[in-house]
């Protein structure tokens, strides 16, 4: 598993209130792969992560989302946890980025609470989804067939439900960035 993302580089946008595993796992997961990961957020300088109720580490951020490009990066992840999509999915810079990834046909993984902010990009309709419960009448209400499983893929879109299902959400994320871009994926 170690040369399946050489050379790839892989943008986790994310804004303050992410959970921290789901950022971290998969992060670790696409390195050990041999990719390359950059935090991309609104903020310009660190990241805080939750776990659970309480806050936990910071994060430096890679890359400002106002100075990053979605032509620099073949693939975007994203995190959950309850304020980080809430934030991203009222920013219209990072409606934007994520819209950029589908136009092009890039894989896209989101875990959690992260496909919140697929639905602010209208870019669910459609498409074959899971998702943490709480949200899975918004994902359901925006067109997406939602799925109570532990990972769906749909055309290089990955979702999962919670940290429980980090395993085979990574495994899928790696299968599915290394395929590359996806001619079913295009918004």
């Amino acid at each position: 598993m170690a040369d399946e993302l050489r050379d790839r580089k892989v943008a986790i946008l994310t804004a303050d209130g992410f959970e921290e595993v789901e950022l971290t796992s998969p992060r670790d997961a696409i390195q050990m792969a041999g990719g390359i990961t950059h935090i991309v957020s609104p903020k310009s300088d660190v990241v805080r992560a939750k776990k659970g109720n309480d806050w936990s580490l910071d994060f430096d951020v890679d890359v400002p989302l106002d100075r990053a490009n979605p032509d620099d990066y073949n693939a975007l992840l994203l995190p959950g946890g309850v304020f980080n999509p809430d934030k991203l999915r009222v920013n219209e810079q990072a409606l934007d980025f994520v819209r950029a990834f589908f136009e092009a046909g890039k894989p896209v993984a989101a875990i959690c609470h992260g496909p919140q902010v697929l639905i602010n990009a209208e870019v669910v309709e459609g498409r074959k989804m899971t998702s943490v419960k709480n949200i899975s009448k918004d994902l359901i209400n925006a067109g997406a067939l939602w799925e109570d499983s532990a990972v769906v893929v749909d055309q290089g879109l990955v979702t999962s439900r919670t940290p429980d299902d980090l395993p085979d959400f990574n495994e899928k994320v790696i299968e599915e960035f290394a395929e590359g871009e996806h001619a079913g994926q295009h918004a």
